[in-house]
């Protein structure tokens, strides 16, 4: 899709952000007409929800940021981050995309990771045009059925 837009000097990077340049003139297709800048966070959101839309991931994030995040959550106002978990470098043409998950218990590691590496893939490069060179996925928990009725457990306990 980067092909079709791109000139041949190339995109370039400002700040965070992917620029695709596009061709000029009368003969040119409106889509290729104009400028496409892509920022690292709408490339770290799509690659948060295409890994939760993955069955078997619990969550994304390391035991501090998910810690945070709860709280976060809980402030009147406050929403869930899509992006907590993941980081993304996004070069010219070419993005690669950091992964810290929680897995269900029970589940296989090794084929969720295959899930979520074809799922964040087929998602940012759809969306984006961007290359996916790399998916790095780091399992930092697993997740147990218990956990969750301890969880509610303390939560009703307190009103």
């Amino acid at each position: 899709m980067s092909d079709s837009i791109s000139t041949p000097s190339g995109p370039s990077q400002q700040g965070g952000m992917s620029t695709l340049q596009g061709r000029s003139g009368v003969g040119a297709p409106p889509e290729t007409r104009g400028r496409t800048t892509i920022a690292d966070s709408v490339v770290e959101k799509i690659a948060g929800m295409a890994t939760r839309e993955v069955p078997g991931i619990h969550s994304l994030g390391t035991g501090m940021s998910r810690t945070l995040g709860a709280v976060r959550d809980k402030v009147p106002g406050g929403r869930p981050s899509v992006s907590r978990g993941v980081k993304v470098e996004v070069g010219e043409r070419q993005t690669a995309v950091d992964l810290d998950v929680v897995v269900e218990y029970g589940v296989s590691i090794v084929d969720i990771a295959g899930d979520v590496r074809t799922n964040v893939i087929t998602a940012v490069e759809r969306m984006t045009g961007l290359d996916v060179v790399e998916v790095n996925i780091t399992v930092d928990d697993v997740h147990l059925p218990d956990e969750e009725e301890e969880a509610e457990e303390g939560e009703s306990r307190v009103q």
